[in-house]
């Protein structure tokens, strides 16, 4: 083969390589008109070679979008930096057909350093912009579905959360709930107070672990049937033997902490039996004597086979005012610190005149020390026998 020969096939080789290319090239004026293209970007757009070189400008083969796009931002940038990289742009093609592309170019310049031509290569993005917009589709369809799962949530845990305290003749009863954060997110806190039987109330109060939708469910699980068990049994320790049993056999590896009080009127004050299952021990102050908590915790519900429940035994008299809470209270957190047990003991201390007081004061002054906003959520529920006036008195 001879030297000619030799340079004559390369030449055909790299205008072989240029026509067939994975890929479109162009050269383009800096003015704008197309001087060439390569036969992929005519066999990609559906426009000829007569119809395009000499005669249309790259801009006149761009949406309208891409167009000014192309004028305000892709000359400057190649003005500037000397070339530009995948940019996304949209070509209209013969038939009127859109085609998305990327879109590298370079700028060469003449002697006298002025802009002379545009070399662009054009990739085609046609399944990337498909597999985009799949990957949007996907993304608008999991936000619906869990703005429906927090919607789900949000309506269960209303049914879960009494809307008014019951009134009960010789108490005083406050409660409050208070969801974490925006309230967006919903927690496994719960509470409820209900009669046994005439002269007997019950008070629940729990947490179940987790948050969301699955929570809700374990929730109101949980509170229905502890409504069953507390009419089948006289012992708050083997209602909850029935509770941990269903929660276990239910299909969920949830736990919750649980107290359950029955609560029966003797005289001018209360008797109260309570099992407290893995949860905080209720704080009692009476006249006279700092807030404290003493009561025996038993096992968690929804995690051994054959937990120990252990009943409790308080005696309330006139003045005495009891206090029940979820974690949120005390692990409400700024920063590394946690609100803590003493200054909860302290705010109930500050605010014991009242179970209004207590349960609204504790509950500010929590969220004061979170700067306004729960980590966690927050249930509550205060009980309180009243004083007897002294006209009420044997010797009065």
């Amino acid at each position: 083969m001879t030297s000619g020969e030799a340079g004559g096939s390369s030449v055909t080789d790299a205008q072989r390589m240029y026509d067939m290319a994975p890929c479109g090239y162009a050269t383009v004026a800096w003015s704008g008109t197309i001087l060439a293209v390569n036969r992929t970007f005519l066999q990609w757009t559906g426009y000829t070679t007569e119809s395009l070189v000499g005669v249309r400008t790259l801009a006149d083969l761009m949406s309208r979008a891409t167009a000014v796009y192309s004028q305000t931002h892709l000359r400057p940038m190649l003005l500037m930096a000397g070339s530009v990289r995948e940019i996304a742009l949209e070509l209209v093609c013969a038939d009127g057909s859109r085609l998305p592309i990327l879109l590298n170019a370079s700028l060469e310049r003449d002697d006298s350093g002025e802009p002379e031509v545009m070399r662009v290569v054009v990739f085609d993005a046609s399944e990337r912009r498909a597999y985009e917009q799949e990957l949007f589709r996907a993304k608008e369809r999991s936000e619906a579905s869990e703005a429906h799962a927090r919607l789900l949530a949000r309506t269960l845990q209303e049914t879960l959360i009494p809307p008014s305290s019951p009134q009960i003749t010789g108490l005083e009863l406050q409660t409050a709930y208070r969801p974490a954060g925006d309230g967006e997110e919903v927690g496994g806190d719960f509470y409820e107070v209900f009669q046994r039987r005439p002269g007997e109330w019950v008070v629940v109060l729990g947490d179940v672990c987790g948050k969301g939708v699955e929570a809700a469910v374990v929730t109101a699980l949980v509170r229905y049937s502890l409504r069953a068990a507390v009419v089948e049994h006289e012992s708050p320790a083997e209602a909850m033997h029935l509770l941990n049993r269903i929660v276990l056999e239910h299909d969920t590896d949830r736990f919750c902490t649980v107290v359950l009080m029955y609560l029966r009127q003797v005289g001018s004050g209360w008797a109260a039996d309570l099992c407290i299952a893995g949860h905080p021990a209720p704080v009692l102050v009476r006249p006279g004597e700092a807030p404290y908590s003493g009561q025996t915790t038993s096992s968690l519900v929804g995690v051994l086979d054959d937990p120990v429940f252990v009943d409790s035994h308080l005696e309330l008299a006139p003045g005495d005012l009891l206090l029940l809470y979820t974690d949120g209270v005390t692990e409400g957190r700024r920063d590394a610190d946690f609100f803590g047990d003493q200054r909860m003991l302290e705010s109930i201390d500050a605010h014991r005149g009242s179970t209004e007081g207590v349960v609204g004061g504790l509950l500010a002054d929590v969220l004061e020390f979170q700067q306004g906003r729960t980590s966690d959520d927050m249930a509550v529920v205060s009980i309180k026998v009243p004083e007897v006036a002294e006209e009420d008195l044997p010797f009065a």
